[in-house]
């Protein structure tokens, strides 16, 4: 399985998997990083680790359909498999969501649909958990739609909300989650070799009863 990735940041969740495919715990190859900054740290990530990057935004191609081809034909020139968003903050443009229907992943960190939509992403999510009454919140993986938030959800953990939790502490022990959840997601997909479209209930029978529906 061919991974490309797009971040926007730090990129602890690109780290965290592309760690899990050297080790052997994902039967997986990490090929390339996209992102839309330049500063990102996720791009220091990619180095270190001799992945291909590049840096595709709206200053490097303005019309955002010239910006959907190019980060497609990146994907595509890669051989990617399965497209991986690790803290991406732009919206996928219509071809690679086409092209790449049910075989692209991000994570959340809440109990989607809880806290999820437009706008809400990073210490946001942690800030409105803490001033709801929850006593639980978690990470999510999902698959991206055109929507914000609202693909398919593949699988979830619940992380609690301890009474005296500030934005840092609940944002740390969710990451810890978020990372695990994510590989575990993940190989849960490979292991399955699940060929077009991953759904829940697809992947679900074939780690049950190792049929395919």
């Amino acid at each position: 399985m061919r991974l490309g990735f797009l971040a926007s940041h730090n990129g602890s969740n690109v780290q965290a998997i592309v760690d899990a495919c050297r080790s052997g715990v994902l039967d997986a190859d990490p090929v390339v990083v996209i992102s839309n900054n330049p500063g990102a740290g996720v791009l220091e990530r990619a180095r270190r680790a001799e992945i291909r990057s590049c840096i595709l935004n709206g200053k490097t191609h303005p019309d955002p359909d010239d910006l959907d081809r190019a980060i497609l034909e990146v994907l595509v020139e890669a051989g990617v498999d399965l497209v991986v968003l690790g803290g991406y903050m732009k919206k996928l443009g219509p071809r690679v969501l086409e092209k790449y229907r049910g075989r692209i992943l991000n994570t959340h960190p809440a109990l989607l649909p809880r806290f999820g939509g437009k706008g809400m992403y990073g210490d946001r999510v942690h800030a409105a958990v803490l001033a709801s009454d929850d006593t639980k919140t978690g990470a999510t993986v999902h698959l991206v739609t055109e929507r914000y938030d609202e693909g398919p959800i593949l699988a979830q953990t619940e992380v609690p909300v301890c009474p005296d939790d500030t934005i840092d502490t609940l944002r740390d022990r969710v990451l810890a989650a978020e990372h695990q959840l994510y590989v575990q997601t993940l190989k849960r997909i490979i292991d399955a070799d699940i060929s077009g479209p991953i759904r829940p209930e697809k992947l679900q029978s074939r780690e049950t009863d190792g049929t395919e529906q």
